[in-house]
């Protein structure tokens, strides 16, 4: 591990001479890949406790960290700079919650105040120590990811980027300690309260994960910087919680969008001849918005696409609701049931959707058109109606029964719950309603095939 640095070299001439542009090309991919799944699977836990800030303070508060081990040990050897980020990091972690506790302030301003300030002071040791040492303070920014593939390492006989082995040796120490703690991390992540009544110490979790969140920012920032390193410590988490909530499958999925983004931001840097980590950083978070979009369980199109048909089912149930007291009303009068006008169905149901309600009644067989004009139901429409009238007059019945209400205040609350009760629900009230009439004195229908 070394301080970010602009100019690799002769070496690094020399090296890229004996690599081929494709090979160098796969290790620099590669070691993207690497550093975005690592920041990924640590941020969901990050994301899931809100402290999505607190990454980004720690990816910027390190800084300091770096510069004062260079000073103190005039190495930049990966143990001093990895020993001097931790300190940082989790001091990070101690004055922010100590901010926040005594200090009177909420957690995003404790968050804001330490990191800046850690920050600025990392920049200015960093100045510093570069009047002496070949660094540039804007690669801790931006990195060296091209520059990768030119400083190697032998393992086992091979030769590797050394960041690469740096980074894949923290992915592989994070994933190790997430699968040995995963019941604690989980609990802790969602209720901290309950871990420590269950004898787990919330507090070493926490700043456990703070020092993860350390050690992964400190081995990835001298190839992507701390741009790439804050947005792959959020982007994944929060892409894979809009399409998950069960945190395994979270991890499995921030993985993937973690890949994704670092293969996707690599082409298009390529393509455009840009900044890596910069465009992966970008790729990232428009994996993001895709998934805010277009994610399943809460994405903003599906959920859009579920209220819309929401309301059309509400509005077929309230124009078969209406059909149906109209042929309750004709029954109990000797003669037919009066048709609806579309006049009456426009007040009733509202015009945005009523045409089309009323065309997939017509398909369907629930609706049948009258000779001189109007709606009425058929003996299918009927029969689907029927159930939503008798959670109707059930629900109000119970309301009479356990609250004090009177009875021209029953019908809207009943209007509302008729479109969701299942028919378990409908039952558990008719076992607890026994009356045959509802408080208006309207029959309660039985239920399909109840007679």
């Amino acid at each position: 591990m070394t301080l970010p640095h602009c100019h690799p070299g002769v070496e690094s001439g020399v090296a890229a001479l004996s690599l081929g542009v494709g090979a160098t090309e796969a290790w620099t991919l590669a070691t993207a890949v690497l550093c975005a799944v690592g920041c990924g699977v640590v941020g969901c836990f990050l994301v899931l406790r809100r402290l999505s800030l607190l990454g980004d303070a720690i990816s910027h508060s390190v800084l300091p960290g770096l510069a004062a081990a260079f000073l103190i040990t005039q190495s930049r050897g990966t143990i001093p700079m990895l020993v001097g980020a931790l300190a940082v990091g989790l001091l990070t972690g101690f004055l922010s919650a100590g901010l926040t506790r005594w200090g009177r302030v909420s957690e995003d301003s404790s968050l804001g105040v330490v990191f800046s300030s850690l920050f600025a002071l990392g920049v200015l040791m960093i100045t510093w120590v570069a009047r002496d040492v070949d660094l540039d303070p804007g690669c801790v920014l931006y990195g060296l990811i091209e520059f990768v593939p030119f400083d190697r390492v032998s393992v086992a006989g091979i030769e590797l980027p050394r960041a690469m082995v740096g980074i894949g040796a923290m992915l592989l120490v994070s994933v190790t300690l997430i699968v040995v703690f995963f019941k604690e991390l989980r609990i802790t992540a969602f209720d901290p309260a309950l871990a420590t009544t269950m004898g787990i110490s919330a507090g070493a979790m926490h700043y456990g994960l703070m020092g993860v969140v350390a050690a992964t920012t400190v081995v990835s920032f001298e190839a992507v910087g701390s741009i790439l390193v804050v947005a792959m410590l959020v982007a994944p988490g929060a892409a894979a919680q809009l399409m998950t909530d069960r945190l395994h499958r979270m991890l499995w999925i921030a993985a993937g969008v973690a890949v994704l983004a670092a293969v996707l931001g690599y082409g298009a840097a390529l393509a455009l001849n840009t900044s890596i980590a910069g465009m992966i950083a970008t790729a990232s978070l428009v994996l993001y918005v895709l998934a805010a979009l277009l994610a399943p369980a809460h994405g903003w199109l599906p959920k859009l696409a579920r209220r819309y048909a929401l309301s059309l089912r509400i509005a077929r149930e309230d124009l078969l609701g209406l059909l149906y007291r109209r042929h309750e009303a004709g029954q109990a009068a000797g003669r037919a049931a009066e048709p609806l006008s579309e006049a009456e169905a426009l007040r009733a149901v509202g015009g945005g959707v009523v045409a089309r309600v009323a065309e997939r009644g017509l398909r369907r067989g629930r609706l049948t058109e009258a000779r001189g004009g109007g709606l009425i139901a058929t003996a299918e429409g009927l029969r689907r109606a029927q159930e939503v009238i008798r959670g109707h007059r059930l629900w109000e019945t119970y309301l009479s029964r356990n609250l004090p209400l009177p009875a021209d205040h029953l019908h809207e609350p009943a209007h509302r719950a008729e479109h969701f009760l299942t028919p378990e629900a409908r039952e558990a009230l008719a076992a607890m309603t026994p009356e045959e009439v509802d408080p208006h004195g309207k029959r309660i229908p039985p239920s399909e095939g109840g007679g």
